[in-house]
């Protein structure tokens, strides 16, 4: 069967839609995802279950499990039934309010996985816990809003505030009542307390209780509390310091750690040289077990007139590239005249010191890093090119490309990032050439460039694909 081109640009737009974080505002793509699930739903089936696998955006994650909950479809119900049962308390009440306010009502197969949800979990009471302790809000919500009788464990726990002894509620409660820190580090340790709940019931934080919270932490609960353990002191107290180093150090192998939240941890604290060079090692660390660009890649960084934020978006893009590359990447800023750009290193500080002299000037050629590419024979096979596609002097994008193709005897994938007011004339000029194009219009929001992983380490777009629909739906086990 043939894809028409309205298919096609769906598919892409919802691709590009992934490229983004919505901010918990679901419904800026919920109608793009309703589309696409009505026009396409085997695809929209397997896109939704390897997002949910390979995607960073939780917004997105919610957004799928829901519509797969609500889909006509038995096998998309049975998937999104599955999905949820992995998805944290606080997702599950996101995906069942998101699914109130676009459909004014919840699907009979959605309250039936959230209650199959609550059961597995109160009949294990360890598990309810230790969920009752980090998301009671969410669970009360869930319990509450959708009519589910709670056993009487929860009843106690979430209603009552009268937890059994013994449950993770009350120990919480005897932390409270402690005054030796000695004896507050015990009980955190043995009953493994998280530190965004025990912090609330110690009312001063003793070196011995830091320590011991930061003990129970995962690596991602340590990034996630970088600014917190700062103010705490823990950053300047040695013995608290080397604790934090470690955590730092095993969120580079971690298997639940996000790929870019090392990097928004960095820029949202004063960190001291060494701490920031270990959130970069960890963001360096996940993106590569994502995935490995091995194709031969060169990134054009638009310097024209007005185009700061290109530059700035330049110097991440191209430490996210060169820290995952095993083949060459070539960088040039561009306005009328390419700038060839070295970096001693792979990090965004190199970057930023490779770039620190570019400064927004001049007109657009975005030509002419393609020319230069041609004359000194740089053989590339994908092409990202920041900017704008405000083109004004020759020679024009379409035309190097050509003669680039022509004289090298390859044809780059180009991929264009568009930033500030874009318009769409060098896609339309390449896809004349029957250049395979894709385009993300970035929206300012840095943790969503790990996104463009998936776009740059498979050999094509048909190739992500095939991966997407070669992706099995979960089965409903029970």
């Amino acid at each position: 069967m043939t894809m028409t081109h309205a298919e096609r640009d769906l598919r892409l737009a919802l691709f590009d839609s992934l490229l983004t974080t919505p901010h918990r505002k679901l419904e800026q793509v919920a109608e793009l995802h309703r589309t696409l699930l009505a026009s396409d739903p085997i695809f929209y089936g397997h896109l939704a279950v390897w997002y949910c696998k390979n995607g960073d955006v939780r917004d997105h994650k919610e957004v799928f499990v829901g519509n797969l909950l609500a889909s006509d479809l038995q096998g998309h119900r049975g998937a999104g039934f599955m999905l949820l049962q992995d998805l944290p308390p606080y997702q599950v009440a996101r995906v069942v309010d998101f699914l109130k306010r676009t459909r004014q009502k919840l699907p009979r197969s959605a309250r039936t996985a959230v209650a199959r949800y609550l059961a597995r979990r109160e009949a294990d009471p360890a598990c309810f816990d230790r969920a009752a302790l980090r998301s009671r809000r969410a669970l009360k919500h869930l319990y509450a809003g959708l009519h589910i009788k709670p056993g009487p464990r929860a009843q106690a726990v979430l209603f009552a505030d009268a937890p059994p002894e013994g449950s993770l509620a009350w120990v919480l409660k005897q932390l409270a009542k402690l005054e030796d820190p000695a004896a507050q580090a015990a009980l955190i340790v043995e009953h493994r307390l998280p530190y965004t709940i025990a912090v609330g019931a110690v009312q001063q934080l003793s070196p011995s209780v830091l320590a011991a919270l930061v003990a129970q932490m995962t690596p991602q609960e340590v990034i996630n509390n970088l600014k917190s353990l700062k103010v705490r002191g823990a950053l300047d107290h040695p013995d608290l310091k080397a604790l934090v180093d470690a955590k730092l150090a095993a969120a580079a192998s971690a298997e639940r750690v996000s790929a870019f939240k090392a990097r928004v941890a960095a820029d949202a604290v004063d960190l001291d040289a060494e701490t920031a060079a270990k959130l970069a090692a960890v963001t360096d660390a996940q993106l590569k077990r994502r995935g490995t660009i091995r194709r031969p890649t060169a990134l054009f960084i638009d310097k024209s007139a007005s185009m700061e934020q290109s530059i700035e978006l330049g110097k991440r893009i191209a430490a996210l590239v060169s820290g995952i590359s095993e083949a060459e990447l070539i960088v040039y800023a561009f306005d009328t005249a390419p700038y060839e750009i070295r970096a001693e290193g792979s990090d965004l500080a190199a970057w930023e010191r490779a770039l620190e002299h570019v400064r927004a000037s001049g007109g657009t050629c975005i030509g002419a890093p393609f020319e230069a590419m041609r004359r000194r024979s740089q053989r590339v096979e994908q092409v990202m090119i920041i900017t704008d596609e405000g083109e004004n002097t020759h020679p024009y994008c379409a035309d190097a490309y050509a003669a680039y193709r022509r004289d090298l005897g390859v044809s780059p994938n180009v991929l264009i990032v568009r930033v500030g007011h874009a318009a769409d004339a060098v896609e339309r000029s390449l896809r004349r050439l029957q250049v395979e194009v894709d385009t993300w219009t970035f929206a300012g929001d840095y943790y969503a460039l790990p996104n463009l992983v998936p776009l740059l380490t498979r050999p094509s777009r048909f190739d992500l694909l095939l991966e997407i629909l070669e992706t099995p739906l979960p089965v409903r086990n029970d």
